[in-house]
Order: C-alpha cells, then sequence, then structure tokens
C-alpha cells in the first residue's frame, strides 16, 4: 500500500529506534542503508529500487569509523530520508546519493546536541543519586533520554519524507537539466569515493593486485554480483588458510619470537638502569 502518511511515519520512527534503542544486536542493522532501503521498498510496494537506492548510499559510506561513538556522518538520517524520495518522487538514484551525503552531516549535528541535551540529564542523575530518588535516577536514565531523542529525530524525516515527494517533483522540473545532470555524474562518483577509502583504510600493497583481478574479472566476464562475492570469498578463505602472504606470515613470526622477559629479569633490568642514574655503577 503505497501511502505518503505511512511512508513518513514508518521512517521518522525507524531514525528514532535506529539512536539505539533496539541494542547492539540490530544497531547496526537498522543504521544500515541497504537494509533501510530494502524495508522501506517493501512497505512501498517497490523493494528493487529501494535496495538499489540503500545499496548506492550504502557504498558511499563503507571506508567510514566511528571512534569512540563520534560518527563522521549519519548514513541512517541519509538513507531514511533519500531512499523515500527515490520510491515516492521522479528522482533518479545518483541523484538520490548526491542529496543524502549532506543530508548525512546534519544527522552530526543533530547526534551531538542530542548528547549535550543528554549530559544535562547524566548531571540531575547524580544530584538524585545523592538525594536517594531512585525513580528519579531512572526517569533521567531512561525517559528524559527516549523524550528528547523523538523529538530531536522523529519530526525532521517525517517532515522531509510527508512534504518532501511534492516538493522534489516540483524542483526537478524548475532545474536546469544541467544542474541535474551534473549533481547526478556527481553522485555517481561518491560511491567511488567509498571504495576508494576502503583500499587506503586496508593499506596492504600485497592487496592491490586483487583488487585489479576482482575489477577486470568483472568488467570482461559479466559476472554477477552475487557471483563475484562467491568468488571474493573463496580467495579470502584460501589466503586466510595458507597463512597470508609471506611478509605479513613473517611478520606474525617475528612478533611471536620474541623473547619474554620473565618478572625477575625485569626487576633486575629496572635496578640496573636505577643504579646507572644514581651513580653506583
Amino acid at each position: 500500500m503505497q501511502s505518503v502518511l505511512l511512508m513518513a511515519i514508518v521512517s521518522g520512527l525507524w531514525y528514532w529506534f535506529s539512536a539505539g534503542l533496539a541494542g547492539y544486536t540490530l544497531f547496526s542493522m537498522l543504521k544500515s542503508p541497504t537494509f533501510i532501503g530494502f524495508c522501506l521498498g517493501l512497505l512501498w510496494g517497490d523493494p528493487i529500487t529501494g535496495i538499489m537506492a540503500g545499496g548506492s548510499i550504502e557504498v558511499v559510506y563503507l571506508g567510514l569509523v566511528a571512534p569512540g561513538g563520534n560518527i563522521p556522518s549519519d548514513k541512517a538520517l541519509a538513507a531514511l530520508i533519500a531512499v523515500p524520495l527515490v520510491l515516492m518522487s521522479d528522482m533518479s538514484v545518483e541523484l538520490a546519493v548526491s542529496v543524502a551525503v549532506p543530508v548525512g552531516a546534519i544527522g552530526v549535528l543533530i547526534n551531538n546536541l542530542r548528547r549535550y541535551f543528554n549530559a544535562i540529564f547524566v548531571h540531575r542523575a547524580d544530584e538524585l543519586a545523592v538525594e536517594g530518588d531512585v525513580k528519579g535516577i531512572w526517569r533521567n536514565a531512561t525517559w528524559y533520554p527516549l523524550a528528547l531523542g523523538f523529538v530531536m529525530r522523529f519530526p525532521i524525516v517525517f517532515v522531509a519524507n510527508y512534504f518532501g515527494a511534492d516538493l522534489i517533483n516540483q524542483l526537478l522540473t524548475i532545474i536546469p537539466e544541467w544542474v541535474l545532470h551534473g549533481m547526478s555524474v556527481m553522485g555517481g562518483l561518491l560511491p567511488a569515493l567509498g571504495f576508494a577509502t576502503t583500499i587506503f583504510m586496508i593499506g596492504k600493497r600485497e592487496y592491490i593486485p586483487l583488487f585489479f583481478i576482482g575489477y577486470f574479472l568483472v568488467e570482461y566476464s559479466g559476472l554477477t554480483t552475487i557471483g563475484a562475492a562467491i568468488f571474493g570469498l573463496m580467495i579470502a578463505l584460501i589466503i586466510s588458510y595458507m597463512g597470508g602472504f609471506p611478509r605479513l606470515r613473517g611478520e606474525i613470526a617475528a612478533e611471536s619470537s620474541r623473547e619474554e622477559v620473565s618478572p625477575k629479569t625485569a626487576r633486575r633490568t629496572n635496578q640496573d638502569a636505577i643504579d646507572e642514574m644514581m651513580g653506583r655503577k
């Protein structure tokens, strides 16, 4: 059933739950643009288009990590706004990718503001702990952050999806064709940037030939995506069973062959250093 209102409500609630309400088991899945695209596509009756849009957005964020929970871009927000726009309007997948990137940057701001206000609840809970108010601690630790998360996350996605489709269709008729073409080209290049970031993070020269082997194998053999994934998995398993590349095996062997210093030897070494500093030797 194609209902814009239902799509807006589900997308808004999804963004709220993606903050971690489902626990670590489903946390990563709820933030995956591919999974988001599949589920929203099922809701709209077009899962193929949903997967194509979500998968294209997913590739952009392949090489991104969140050290200490500090996200460089909110891919969940990017997908929950861009994917419905593809499903409900005439926007192309490439154009949606170029829209998703700045939307993901807005998600970083929302996340930082949420943490700032949550710190207020933490300090309030500390004060209530001194007073022995267990129920007050519970409210500041659970209900207040949940309510704040709903207020900060649900409206932006709901409004963007409920009013965005008609607005996008109007803009597509106004914006010049060359501008749309340029944005589509940029959207097509962004997934390549995600792949490049991933390759840069791997940082192993030994793996570069495998990258080109995979590229030309798919390009000239007509291998499907599923076939390429299975082929790559088999190569990874073979390399793993063989112990990796020679240089990597050498590094592992050198690390394991280092002599462990016993506590007695360590104490003697430390005492010698102290004697030298005191001029006893």
